[in-house]
């Protein structure tokens, strides 16, 4: 099973602050879940911001360990517990 929790514009567009995947939902890399979350969830943001853009913009903690998006193909979700979806917060 692996968590997923949303944090700012990501919770925003998504609609919850977290979800669960269990075990035979869970795509092989991280790039593949954000592919899927983003393809499942098209619903835009006040700012008119789709979570596949936002997904774009994150930065990700998978288990604690910081992943960009650009890296995230190479992410093996196999035993990761929890993925973090950290948009750019205020300045940064």
């Amino acid at each position: 099973m692996v968590e997923i929790r949303y944090f700012a514009a990501a919770r925003a567009a998504r609609g919850v602050a977290r979800e669960e995947l269990d075990g035979a939902a869970v795509p092989a890399t991280l790039a593949e879940l954000l592919d899927i979350l983003g393809a499942m969830h098209t619903g835009a943001t006040a700012g008119g911001m789709t979570l596949g853009q936002i997904f774009d913009r994150c930065s990700f903690l998978v288990d604690g360990r910081t992943v960009t998006r650009d890296a995230a193909a190479s992410v093996d979700l196999g035993r990761v517990a929890r993925v973090d979806v950290l948009p750019p917060f205020a300045g940064g």
